[in-house]
């Protein structure tokens, strides 16, 4: 038997694995705010994806957002040989004027409005629950078990489709799930 007879078969959909913790966020609102992460810290969880792909007989083939939280991931993975897709779709939430600052200078107000509608409110005129959810449900990867290096707001996202389908959205903020730790890893069926 090769070494190839003797994986299992590739598993239908795909592993989401959360970025790293990035530098700065503390205290702060970070969606699309592009900020950095400790580089021991992607090339630690790029091994541990790259580790868990051979045992898994998976494709080297990560796909990222375009923020560097989780393409510094993927640069250490194409050292190891991977492929690199950077895709937008899977970027996280869009918080407009709300993104990088900090929640003690968002107004009051502004979170009551976000947590009294929940799924259509545009938290600081950016991106409403819907539109991330209509996001993570349209999302596809590129080829069967390929890995993704996401956001914990996508993959809230996705695993609440997963969860209880597109006909129900959560119309309250207590429904929506805990967000996954920095470096856990999610499986996803392809069809959200």
């Amino acid at each position: 038997m090769t070494s190839l007879e003797a994986r299992p078969p590739c598993p239908p959909g795909f592993i989401a694995w959360r970025h790293p913790r990035p530098t700065g966020h503390a205290g702060r609102c970070i969606g699309r705010t592009d900020l950095g992460v400790d580089p021991r810290k992607a090339r630690r969880l790029a091994r541990r994806i790259h580790r868990h792909a051979l045992r898994q007989g998976l494709p080297r083939l990560v796909c990222t957002s375009s923020l560097e939280r989780c393409r510094a991931v993927a640069r250490h993975l194409r050292c190891l040989g991977w492929r690199h897709v950077t895709d937008d779709a899977l970027l996280e939430a869009d918080f407009g004027s709300w993104d990088g600052q900090a929640w003690a200078r968002i107004a009051r107000e502004e979170v009551d409005a976000w947590v009294a509608d929940f799924l259509h409110h545009r938290p600081g005129g950016g991106e409403s629950l819907q539109q991330v959810l209509r996001r993570a449900a349209l999302w596809q990867p590129p080829e069967p078990g390929a890995s993704v290096v996401g956001h914990a707001g996508w993959m809230l996202a996705r695993r609440w489709l997963q969860t209880h389908g597109p006909g129900q959205p959560p119309t309250q903020a207590s429904q929506w799930p805990r967000p996954p730790a920095h470096g856990e890893a999610w499986l996803f069926n392809t069809a959200a």
